[in-house]
């Protein structure tokens, strides 16, 4: 069948039909996984990884497909970035999914236990969640990442990835799928929406009660104010990685650089990257100007405060709103600011409580920023750029979460669970 029929017939479909049918699927292949051994879940993570290398030159035709697409459409240059994959990226997609299969189990797991006065034996032990709705946009490795911890937490997962990534997610999801019946789990554990119409997005955020656990969006900040407002179950996620740098008096320079260069520029379209520079006052007339022309000489746009326009001509005056900006672009905002307690209540008052970084050899600074700072991920010495899931030692992330209730920070197969009480009594009744 061709592409466009393939579109034709499902644009044809009973949007929430299609949607339940894959409901049911998931409640019910959820059921099954829960029970399923370490042994087999490993073993279809083991199988997917194989088939995504030995199919790696079909994903990245696939991927050529979405790009060419996304570059007709006139995607940006940062959304392309997060679009493209390449035989290094592949591998790294493979290697996640063997770092997944490498943690340890977390289902089963007795968090705690303790035995009451009557004899009642009590412990607390880790379960999954069930379903999980997975929204996101343009990166496709998030559909391995997403597959691989929810099969390794046990849940069930209904992917709907973005239509400028639909070959590139469909050719990694028959990887996961023929991992799950080489291993005799059931394929529906992990199911792709075969549609790009919006209509499915919509009908998960609130037509499937019945079926999804749980929501987690990834993507641009319209899409994930769309779920948080409309979703009618929990969501676990972030509207915005507003991430910052404080360069501290007492920061080396050259390690100052290095890290201000990095956190902005390794990937400026990823929820880690550093949008806000803060350069403490008494280290400007050393630190600020070295690092104001790193970033130019390597094609960032600074945007700053009138001290940091004075360090060179080509710096942008920086208005209010730049302070709240997520760029996800080569453009940085630049303040100077007067100490750490500065420092500190301009990340409370602009950031969005993503990951925020110290530089400075003082470690009682350090600690103070580390406790006082109110963020998912805090710093020191190191740049923003390591909020990341794999970086964490996790195997990969579902996602970033800003919330405080049940996850924050990176999301992988622990932050997945949920716990139930199991009780073991000898005939013991309740006067």
């Amino acid at each position: 069948m061709s592409v466009a029929a393939e579109s034709d017939e499902l644009a044809a479909t009973d949007i929430p039909e299609l949607m339940h049918g894959l409901g049911r699927k998931a409640r019910a292949a959820a059921r099954e996984l829960a029970l399923a051994p370490a042994k087999a879940k490993n073993a279809a993570l083991a199988f997917a990884t194989a088939a995504l290398r030995a199919r790696g030159a079909a994903v990245l035709a696939a991927n050529d497909r979405d790009l060419a697409a996304a570059r007709a459409q006139g995607l940006s240059a940062p959304l392309l970035d997060r679009l493209r994959l390449d035989e290094p990226r592949v591998e790294a997609m493979a290697a996640a999914l063997e770092g997944i299969i490498a943690l340890p189990d977390p289902i089963g797991v007795v968090a705690a236990e303790w035995e009451r006065p009557n004899g009642l034996r009590i412990q607390r032990v880790a379960v999954p969640l069930g379903v999980i709705g997975m929204i996101y946009e343009s990166r496709p490795n998030v559909t391995a990442d997403a597959g691989a911890l929810c099969l390794k937490s046990g849940n069930a997962v209904i992917l709907r990835g973005g239509s400028e990534s639909r070959h590139s997610n469909r050719a990694i999801h028959a990887c996961l799928v023929a991992g799950l019946t080489s291993a005799a789990l059931p394929a529906e554990c992990v199911q792709l929406v075969p549609t790009d119409d919006r209509a499915a997005v919509g009908c998960m955020l609130s037509g499937m009660t019945e079926y999804l656990d749980v929501l987690v969006p990834r993507g641009g900040k319209s899409l994930v104010e769309r779920v948080q407002a409309e979703a009618r179950v929990p969501v676990i996620g972030h509207l915005e990685g507003n991430c910052h740098v404080y360069v501290h008096r007492d920061a080396q320079a050259a390690m100052a650089r290095a890290i201000v260069l990095n956190s902005k520029l390794r990937r400026t379209g990823v929820c880690g990257a550093a949008e806000t520079l803060l350069v403490d006052r008494a280290a400007a007339a050393t630190h600020l100007a070295p690092i104001v022309h790193d970033l130019l000489a390597a094609g960032c746009e600074v945007r700053g405060d009138a001290s940091v326009q004075a360090v060179d001509a080509r710096v942008r005056a920086a208005f209010e709103e730049d302070w709240y900006r997520e760029f996800l672009d080569a453009i940085i905002a630049v303040r100077v600011v007067d100490g750490i307690d500065a420092a500190i209540a301009h990340i409370a008052q602009y950031g969005s409580a993503h990951t925020e970084s110290i530089v400075t050899e003082d470690a009682a600074a350090a600690e103070r920023f580390l406790r006082e700072v109110d963020s998912a991920i805090v710093l020191h010495n190191a740049s923003t750029q390591f909020a990341d899931g794999g970086e964490f030692g996790m195997g990969a992330e579902i996602g970033i979460s800003t919330a405080r209730f049940h996850a924050r920070g990176p999301v992988g197969v622990q932050q997945l669970t949920s716990y139930k009480y199991v009780v073991r009594g000898q005939g013991q009744v309740r006067p």
